[in-house]
């Protein structure tokens, strides 16, 4: 999985102008908690989040919180409702020894047969959860959905890949290809014939 470094500087709780002055010097307020490390609060430029936030990528995270180095992956994020503007971010601290959960995206590759016979593609998510030690974390999942005909669909619980296993329910629908009016009328006609 990529790995980016963000630098930060560490920060004291204070009042909720403090927090806004902050943000309007281009700072972006983050905490950092989990995995046994103490509990620290820091700021991070928002430019340089935005190569975190603005992908559609996951990123193991290599913070550098005034020379202190951490693991970690983000856990939450908070964006203003009118700007998108990033407002907070939670990291969450990770150990290279213990599986990760993240969300990876999925890259959907060939030419289904359902849609070549006039069928729709449609893709529920883009996202998929998964849990793997680090070094075994992939950029992307690929799916293969060549052989995908009109009314099948693949989900969650139809997948398998090498050292990962899939966290998101087995239930989710991940791709179909749906039947459509032209599709129905072509079937049709070649029962009548």
């Amino acid at each position: 999985m990529k790995q980016i470094v963000l630098k930060a500087t560490k920060r004291t709780v204070g009042k909720k102008s403090d927090v806004k002055n902050l943000r309007k010097a281009g700072l972006v307020p983050c905490n950092l908690y989990g995995n046994g490390t103490q509990n620290q609060i820091f700021t991070v430029e928002a430019k340089a989040l935005m190569a975190l936030t603005h992908t559609p990528y996951s990123h193991i995270v290599n913070l550098d919180i005034e020379g202190e180095s951490h693991l970690a992956i983000i856990h939450e994020l908070q964006f203003h409702p009118v700007t998108d503007a990033c407002l907070h971010v939670d990291f969450l601290a990770v150990d290279d020894k213990k599986p990760i959960v993240i969300d990876v995206p999925l890259v959907i590759t060939g030419n289904a047969e359902g849609v070549k016979a006039g069928g729709k593609f449609y893709q529920g998510v883009r996202k998929l959860r998964v849990s793997a030690l680090m070094a075994n974390l992939p950029d992307d999942l690929t799916i293969d959905i060549t052989s995908l005909k009109i009314g099948k669909q693949i989900s969650a619980g139809d997948l398998n890949y090498e050292n990962v296993q899939i966290v998101s329910p087995k239930g989710t629908v991940i791709c179909a290809v749906r039947a459509t009016r032209n599709s129905e009328a072509a079937a049709s006609e070649d029962k009548a014939e």
